[in-house]
């Protein structure tokens, strides 16, 4: 009950000072409006989703890599000789709907998602605010530690479920909320609950046409009595556009690139020791016949 309540003291704002819901979906059904575009460069601020989405037929092979910890030395080379790896495909349906499938070699870790648009930004600010809905599940496929007791493939599964809401301040500054909830239907103790809040905050800021500044910063609602004690992922780091794609490149406490790793904060190291990662997200679209619908 008391997270309900922070969740409605921080959402309400959002609609309180302006429209009601119901207007603002009346409104986004009106015809030849012109809405706000290029919120954030691509589908991720850092490490989670933005509002962003492929545009319709186009298809985006994304790559992410993770080093390890700045804290591990010079015989390491400061992490650069240790790789995690995440590759992705993710596929525009439509202008309101995207999917996308994955596979980190971090826990072995098979995911996909789903992801919609349920308001867009007008210029006008008729509609103040972009609302995406993102639904993903992912799938720890590591051996079991001990097979003839532990093999129930449910075990494995995790469900996210995610409300993000952005705004184009300006043509430089754009800032996202992101309410989160994590379901894992297998925890490490008895004590802790099986789903989890967070919220996290995102912002870019533009430097110049091809090069955007971004941060982006998750809280976990953790329960008094979970035994869970990881730090909350902190990121930071820039985009740049070359041509076809995007290169983002950052700095990050969190080892995983997937809500159900960064946010439950298994491999979340703590910026204040070194555990800090330097990572990059490149980003190839291919067009497959789509049109430009923005």
């Amino acid at each position: 009950m008391k997270r309900a309540l922070v969740y409605l003291l921080i959402l309400n704002p959002l609609f309180s000072a302006g429209q009601t819901m119901d207007e603002l979906l009346e409104s986004e059904f009106i015809k030849d409006k012109s809405y706000e575009s290029a919120v954030f460069k691509a589908t991720r601020i850092i490490i989670g989703h933005s509002v962003e989405q492929m545009k319709a037929r186009h298809l985006d092979f994304r790559i992410s890599h993770r080093f390890g910890e700045l804290n591990n030395g010079p015989y390491e080379l400061f992490g650069l000789d240790q790789a995690t790896i995440h590759l992705s495909l993710e596929y525009g349906l439509n202008d309101r709907f995207m999917v996308g499938i994955g596979r980190s070699n971090l826990e072995k870790t098979f995911d996909g998602f789903i992801k919609m648009k349920l308001l867009r930004q007008t210029e006008s600010n008729n509609i103040p605010l972009f609302i995406s809905y993102v639904g993903s599940t992912e799938i720890n496929a590591t051996r079991w530690a001990n097979p003839e007791r532990d093999n129930k493939f449910t075990s494995r599964m995790a469900y996210i479920h995610q409300l993000l809401f952005a705004r184009k301040f300006s043509p430089g500054l754009s800032m996202q909320l992101t309410p989160v909830l994590v379901h894992k239907n297998l925890v490490p103790g008895k004590k802790d609950s099986n789903d989890l809040f967070a919220l996290g905050a995102g912002g870019r800021l533009k430097i110049s046409n091809r090069v955007s500044f971004n941060a982006e910063y998750f809280y976990a609602f953790r329960s008094e009595n979970s035994t869970l004690s990881y730090p909350n992922p902190l990121s930071l780091g820039f985009d740049i556009e070359t041509g076809g794609h995007v290169f983002q490149i950052m700095l990050t406490n969190a080892l995983s690139m997937r809500e159900g790793g960064f946010i439950w904060g298994t491999n979340n190291g703590r910026w204040s020791d070194g555990g800090i990662h330097l990572g990059f997200n490149i980003s190839r679209v291919f067009s497959l016949g789509g049109q430009d619908i923005y």
